[in-house]
């Protein structure tokens, strides 16, 4: 039996964004607050703040000066976010409401490079690229210190964790550690012992000890009392963060003495941890599927029993600090998308190609993202089978995979397969069962790999490791390069379209050609069957989606509204609309019965390769090459009801208005009329209070008594009325009761009676004057009537 199928024997009419999978993080730091539940990040001009629950971006903080911001630090209570930008100006935020509380200028020389607050909140701390460190008082707003003496950047700061101590310590190119008194305003000591960059302080819960971590491959531990190192450990990696663990036993994470241990982070792509002591690494976190990706950042939020690292692709890792078992991982950055596709029985996954050799499944309800890892350069297609949890990706690496999701969400690869001679770009599952599926290729083939039995089996375990599979049958199909193949909902029939401008028709499964569609001046980038006619939808360079009739190949429509290439197109409302997008970022949606185009879909700045429609045809899912996955959904329904609510609720106001201007109730008309914000209605009441001789002098009375926003209101609409010879006495006679009994302060207030001023006066001056010359001939004609000299009349004879 067929899914019921959404919005089955209407037309669709629009589309609105209900999700957007944008680009979050673009390098440099990364900030949990103390319980784990808002992400602070870095992305271009902006501090994104994400909510970790739901994966959404909360807010986007920038500076006015729209500069890249360069720092930013949250204050240990939550309260106090400051970012720092190119333009030498620090903003000091209320990050909840969104707003700038305080902006001043860095007085650095050169960009903040780094910024850390005290454990109280008060202070704030920034480094700069001119060598400076300063010190800001951010409760009472000026600067308390300037400590120079640094050679080159200042990149890093850290405040020591006992405030009485009054200590702050900085870290600069020729990698030696200052520390400063801010209560004698000197250094107090310089601590060399890195021979390279050191990339992250961390303190004892006591505040007698710190360690230091550096790109020379080890991590140093000093006695903050003698400012002397105590041990050197050597951790064979260059080590981007360092983080000291709570000094209690952890079996989990191999520490079983109160001793001191730490994590580290670097270039070997995997947590590490290490007792201090011994100088031994006690854990090492499994490695990660795919290639090694560098760690760039890592941070401890204890209370929230969270620890956070970043890679060097911008993944953000969230692991529960006790165990290093991974909690939830967002993507903050993909390249050009190529393609996407929804997942799972109820569409609850969507799965991303982007421009690498991984792929990424987003769960749209939590935004967790899964990095799928199988191919070896970047994937340029995805489909889905018709249940929606198996689906295949083909890749430039010449390879097709077959991935399975579980009832959990967890995706595997379960099948892998190779045999073209070059880059697999396009890629289309069987329709009726998960049985088969056709591969296009540059080596301009078509190949169709049948699915192995034991893939399908209900007990097929995905331990075994991917099954391989193997070709059934290869065509070759055209002259060039093949961009798209689809295969008919009855999996009898496979549709190939080319570079070379045509599009072919094939009998499966042995591939033979039935027919050419030839039409396009330009080569063409998808086909799609129609779901229930005989019919063949193609989108070409040319800028056109042409309709084919698969009984004789002839050309049954052609809708032409994109600017350039059309890159996509699917079929929705059961066959009688179309979904195309093209390489000028735009999304249209095409009645096929009239060659209407009823909606532009304008969100995306780029072109949009990915296009797909859900099952219930209720949502559609964009990718585009700004790096942005939107969500569409079909808002039709809810447009057609508001629409229909608005009228009914008009239709109720009319029949009121009419049964005041009956009644003579001329303020509640009035007031009624200008809520509905119809100025002809409104006219039309002043009309009927100007016929009424009783009312006629009471208009001056009905005015004053509105509300201000109503006179406001009624003043644009005499505007329009002052127009118009006919209506012009109405609005005259507003503006005159308005200026009679409104005082001058009153309606200077009013907004917008500048521009409203500007348009009556050509007006009214234009009326003055026709009116002038209408009582001059007046004057004229009464002149003449009175000095008209009339003959005398013959006296009749009298009768005799």
């Amino acid at each position: 039996m067929a899914e019921p199928v959404a919005g089955v024997g209407r037309f669709k009419a629009n589309y609105a964004v209900e999700r957007k999978i944008e680009p979050f993080y673009k390098g440099g730091k990364v900030q949990l607050d103390q319980p784990g539940q808002h992400l602070f990040c870095t992305c271009g001009t902006r501090v994104n703040i994400l909510d970790v629950a739901s994966g959404a971006v909360l807010r986007s903080l920038e500076q006015e000066d729209q500069e890249d911001i360069t720092a930013f630090d949250l204050s240990p209570d939550d309260e106090v976010l400051v970012t720092a930008s190119r333009a030498l100006l620090l903003a000091q935020w209320a990050w909840r409401e969104g707003s700038v509380t305080r902006l001043w200028k860095a007085i650095h020389t050169a960009p903040v490079a780094t910024m850390a607050f005290d454990p109280t909140s008060t202070l704030l701390a920034t480094g700069g690229c001119d060598g400076a460190v300063r010190v800001w008082d951010v409760v009472r707003h000026y600067g308390t210190h300037h400590f120079r003496g640094s050679s080159g950047v200042v990149h890093l700061v850290a405040f020591h964790p006992d405030p009485e101590r009054l200590l702050l310590l900085s870290s600069a190119a020729d990698a030696t550690i200052r520390v400063w008194s801010l209560q004698d305003q000197s250094c107090l000591a310089t601590m060399t012992a890195h021979y390279s960059a050191v990339t992250s302080l961390a303190f004892s819960a006591d505040g007698h000890t710190m360690l230091s971590s550096g790109r020379d491959k080890i991590c140093i531990v000093w006695d903050l009392r003698s400012h002397q190192a105590t041990k050197t450990v050597p951790v064979f990696e260059s080590v981007e963060a360092a983080v000291l663990l709570p000094e209690e036993p952890n079996p989990e994470l191999g520490v079983k003495s109160k001793g001191l241990h730490f994590l580290t982070a670097g270039d070997q792509g995997r947590l590490r941890v290490w007792e201090a002591a011994s100088g031994r690494c006690v854990h090492t976190q499994p490695q990660l599927p795919g290639p090694r990706q560098e760690l760039t950042r890592c941070a401890l939020a204890a209370p929230a029993g969270l620890l956070l690292s970043v890679t060097a692709d911008h993944n953000l890792l969230l692991y529960e600090a006790r165990s290093l078992q991974l909690r939830k991982q967002f993507a903050g950055y993909s390249e050009e998308v190529l393609d996407v596709r929804f997942l799972g029985p109820e569409d609850s996954h969507v799965v991303v190609a982007s421009n690498s050799p991984s792929l990424k499944v987003f769960e749209l309800q939590t935004m967790a993202c899964q990095i799928l890892h199988g191919h070896t350069d970047i994937v340029l297609a995805l489909d889905v089978f018709r249940k929606g949890r198996l689906f295949a990706s083909c890749a430039k690496d010449q390879s097709i995979c077959i991935w399975r999701m579980n009832k959990a969400g967890k995706v595997t690869c379960v099948a892998q397969g190779s045999g073209h001679t070059h880059s697999v770009g396009t890629i289309c599952c069987s329709r009726l069962k998960e049985t088969f599926l056709v591969t296009g290729s540059q080596d301009c083939t078509v190949k169709l790999w049948p699915l192995p039995g034991t893939l399908l089996s209900k007990g097929a375990s995905s331990d075994s490791g991917p099954v391989l599979l193997q070709a059934q049958a290869t065509q070759r199909c055209h002259d060039k390069d093949i961009n798209s193949v689809a295969i008919a909902p009855n999996d009898k029939l496979l549709a190939t379209g080319s570079q070379d401008r045509t599009a072919k028709l094939w009998a499966l499964p042995q591939c033979q050609l039935l027919g050419v569609f030839s039409g396009h001046r330009r080569g063409l980038w998808c086909v799609q069957f129609s779901p229930m006619d005989q019919v063949l939808a193609t989108a070409s360079a040319d800028g056109t989606v042409k309709l084919w009739a698969l009984q004789d190949f002839s050309c049954l429509k052609t809708f032409e509204g994109h600017d350039a290439s059309v890159l996509k197109v699917a079929f929705v409302s059961r066959g009688t609309q179309l979904l195309s997008s093209g390489s000028d970022g735009l999304v249209k949606l095409w009645t096929i019965k009239n060659n209407e185009c009823v909606k532009t879909l304008d969100a995306h700045e780029d072109k949009v390769w990915g296009l797909h429609c859900s099952r219930l045809d209720d949502r559609a899912l964009t990718g585009a090459s700004d790096s942005c996955v939107i969500l569409w959904k079909d808002v039709t329904e809810l447009e057609q009801a508001e629409e229909q609510a608005k009228r009914e609720e008009e239709v109720v106001k009319q029949q009121e208005l009419d049964n005041l201007l009956h009644e003579k109730r001329y303020l509640r008309a009035l007031g009624l009329a200008i809520s509905l914000d119809r100025p002809h209605t409104v006219l039309t009441v002043i009309q009927a209070i100007r016929r009424d001789p009783e009312a006629c002098e009471k208009l001056g009375a009905t005015v004053l008594r509105l509300r201000r926003d109503q006179k406001e209101a009624l003043l644009r609409f005499c505007v329009t009325w002052n127009t118009n010879s006919r209506h012009c006495h109405e609005a005259q006679a507003v503006l005159g009761e308005l200026l009679r009994r409104e005082a001058p302060e009153e309606l200077l207030a009013y907004q917008g009676l500048q521009a409203s001023l500007e348009a009556l006066l050509p007006y009214t001056e234009r009326h003055f004057q026709r009116l002038s010359r209408t009582l001059q001939a007046a004057t004229f004609l009464d002149f003449l009537w009175h000095n008209m000299k009339l003959p005398s009349l013959p006296v009749a004879p009298s009768a005799l």
